[in-house]
């Protein structure tokens, strides 16, 4: 997959998922500002890497891409419900998010903590709803296992609460990473997965693209906590150096900035070796791991 097929791909596709999630949205009966404040944060930019996943998966299978339209839309209302809900005052307390004022900056702390609630149960709603039909009802309930357990306190929200109760202490290299994995790494998963779910891939392949996952989500990290330091608040959309301000535990401040960056090219290349056990036709997603790993945002 050379990097003109890859832009192309990754154009395309991030067009469609940025058309899609607004036309469910906009389907719902429901009051107006509820649904305005989950288009506001939907909309508000990102690399959409999670629904990338779903869809490079399913193309290693040689499946059609848009049969995972709904699965990617899902995991992407719950990653952009995690934001809006990280970004309250009683979380982060930030005011940007993407260069652009944060969800209860705009509609207040109610309506934000609220769409953010509907973002997520929608997210369930668009897989049992899927129509396509290769995609069979024992599909559909392992993808909201997976998608479920990746969200919630055994994955994202379990990692949350380990980030919240890991300020201002000093944490191992291991705590760290416990946080990572559930925090950010479970959500990449579960997109990652639900590829393979619908291309119904052997146990056998699932394992690969599992150990593919958990390398590539602690080098999403990794990357982040370098950006902190070496990064553009221009491109990042929100202030650097808030995990030094915040007193916060980062790949660099317990490996230095040189040792974090020879931890993400570990994660990468373990990454990169996990795909070439799968038998796949692996070309995007080799593509998407190279980005994530060079991303200045």
């Amino acid at each position: 997959m050379g990097t003109a097929s890859f832009e192309m791909f990754s154009n395309e596709y991030k067009a469609i998922i940025e058309r899609e999630i607004v036309e469910y949205v906009n389907k719902l009966k429901a009051p107006a500002i509820v649904k305005e404040a989950m288009i506001y944060s939907l909309q508000a930019g990102g690399k959409r890497i999670r629904p990338l996943l779903v869809f490079a998966v399913l193309e290693a299978f040689g499946k059609s891409l848009r049969m995972g339209i709904p699965a990617a839309a899902a995991i992407e209302m719950i990653h952009t419900y995690s934001l809006i809900h990280d970004d309250l005052p009683a979380m982060d307390d930030d005011d940007l998010r993407r260069g652009k004022p944060t969800n209860h900056k705009v509609f207040g702390e109610a309506v934000a903590i609220l769409a953010g609630d509907a973002l997520l149960t929608y997210s369930f709603q668009l897989v049992t709803d899927m129509t396509n039909p290769e995609v069979t009802a024992e599909m559909k309930l392992n993808l909201v296992s997976e998608i479920a357990k990746s969200a919630g306190a055994e994955g994202m929200v379990g990692g949350q609460v380990a980030d919240m109760e890991g300020e201002n202490k000093q944490l191992t290299l291991q705590e760290l990473e416990y946080i990572h994995e559930h925090k950010t790494g479970k959500l990449l998963t579960a997109s990652i997965l639900s590829g393979a779910i619908l291309a119904g891939a052997s146990e056998e392949q699932q394992l690969h693209l599992r150990d593919f996952a958990y390398h590539l989500g602690l080098a999403f990290q990794i990357r982040d906590d370098i950006l902190d330091i070496e990064g553009s608040v221009e491109l990042i959309g929100k202030p650097v150096g808030s995990d030094v301000g915040n007193h916060k535990s980062t790949y660099p401040s317990l490996l230095t900035l040189q040792g974090a960056k020879q931890k993400l090219e570990h994660h990468i290349e373990l990454a990169h070796a996990a795909l070439g056990k799968t038998t796949l036709q692996t070309g995007l997603l080799n593509e998407l791991t190279d980005l994530i790993a060079n991303r200045n945002h």
